[in-house]
């Protein structure tokens, strides 16, 4: 079996970036890899309302069932959890690695032109015009808190110009020996 170097792959960035779907493409190929994983998408541990008063994205809720579940993951033997989300903060990104127990966690920024975002994101809310002007408005103010977070330890990769599968696959590159 491979060896892995991180037992956590937090996949951030703003709405329109390909976390969920990368995620996805990373968690096949571990599996392929036969390296046994698992994939959380935070935004369905989150979703829920009304939201509480104070935390208009679940924030908290989202980290209780990220614990709970990374949990029975790692005691099911996951060696490696991908994670989807947005973590604004290096506190929030703290607070995230130790809700997931990790021990070696990579974080991976993905990033897109804005026109690549309005792209991916009117064919995701084509159907639902108040949605997409929600999303479209949070990809640019997003983007922004990301990039003055501080994060220093990330790996980013420009997702305009790839398909999920080869961003997977240089994420794969960066964990397995």
């Amino acid at each position: 079996m491979l060896n892995v170097t991180f037992d956590t792959v937090l996949i951030n960035g703003s709405v329109g970036t390909g976390k969920t779907t990368t995620a996805e493409r990373l968690g096949g190929e571990l599996e392929r890899c036969g390296i046994p994983g698992a994939v959380i998408d935070v935004d369905w541990l989150r979703r829920s309302w009304p939201a509480p008063p104070g935390d208009p994205f679940g924030t908290a809720l989202a980290l209780e069932n990220m614990q709970a579940i990374a949990s029975n993951f790692r005691r099911a033997g996951a060696r490696v959890i991908v994670v989807a989300t947005v973590v604004e903060s290096l506190e929030e990104l703290r607070r995230a690695s130790g809700a997931l127990a990790s021990r070696r966690l990579l974080h991976v920024r993905l990033t897109t032109t804005p026109d690549a975002a309005i792209s991916r994101l009117t064919r995701r809310h084509a159907d639902d015009k108040v949605i997409l002007h929600w999303h479209l408005q949070r990809h640019a103010g997003l983007a922004g808190i990301l990039d003055r977070a501080g994060f220093t330890d990330e790996l980013r990769i420009d997702t305009t110009e790839k398909q999920a599968i080869e961003v997977g696959r240089e994420i794969l590159t960066t964990i397995v020996e």
